[in-house]
Order: C-alpha cells, then structure tokens, then sequence
C-alpha cells in the first residue's frame, strides 16, 4: 500500500516521501497515530503538485536571498566607537549595531542572522550574515576610535 508521510519516521522515510508499505502497518499504526496518510491517486497527483509549488517558492526566495547577499557584501560598515589609551574598545561591537549600521545603509537584517568574531580593538573585521538557508554574505566592518 502506498502512503504519504506527514511526518519522520525511523527506518521508513521522511516527511513528505510516498513510500509502500503493508496495509495492516499503514491502516492500523501510521495512519491513525497521523504520520501518515493513504496514498491514493488524487492525494499523490495532489501531493506532487504541492511539492512543485514549494519548489518553485522556494528558488524565488533563495533568489532574493541573493540579492540582499550582494547588497551586503557591496557595502563596508564604519563603526565609532570609544577607545581607550592601548587601542582596546570600552565594550565590545556587537551584532545589534551591526544590524542597525546595515539598516541604515538600506539593508534590514535580524541581529540574530549576524556571526561577529570578537571585535574589542580597533581595526577591519569580517562578519557573516546568514540570509537564507545556506545562502550567506561577509560584512566588511571598519571600527575607528570615537
């Protein structure tokens, strides 16, 4: 009997795969416990049309990922910040004014989605900007005394 699985399931499948198995496994476990639903013609043909959609959805995203990618690795951050008598930051840079810089050079990214090396001294850094699912983009940051 053929089923879609709606959920990971050990040593059957992942979520989303159309998988056969017997009809007392499917009828009498996966189905009523919600991993999975009975793959009959219509749920399987509609199953691949979703599939398709997501597909499609997602190389567009992935597509706008890029472009925000390109945007940040196009422009260089110029932070101020105080500095004490050996060249060391009071403090340290951090991911929110990372963010607030980009997003005042056009670019609105999540504090969260930023990975800084530990920036305590004045010079250039590079940090990584998570966009997307694997797509990512360097940041170049400039720290200079206030």
């Amino acid at each position: 009997m053929k089923i879609i699985l709606k959920k990971d399931v050990v040593n059957l499948g992942e979520a989303g795969e159309i998988v056969e198995v017997k009809t007392g496994y499917a009828l009498n476990y996966l189905v009523p416990q919600g991993y999975a639903t009975v793959g009959t013609p219509s749920a399987i043909k509609q199953h691949e049309e979703t599939l398709r959609q997501r597909a499609h959805k997602e190389a567009k995203l992935v597509a706008d990922a890029q472009a925000v990618a390109a945007k940040i690795e196009a422009v260089q951050l110029s932070l101020a910040a105080k500095v004490g008598e050996s060249g060391k930051l009071y403090g340290a840079i951090t991911s929110a004014q990372v963010a607030e810089a980009l997003a005042a050079a056009g670019v609105e990214v999540d504090k969260r989605n930023i990975t800084l090396p530990e920036i305590k001294e004045v010079g250039e850094f590079e940090g990584k900007v998570k966009c997307y699912k694997g797509v990512f983009a360097t940041v170049k940051i400039v720290v200079a005394a206030e």
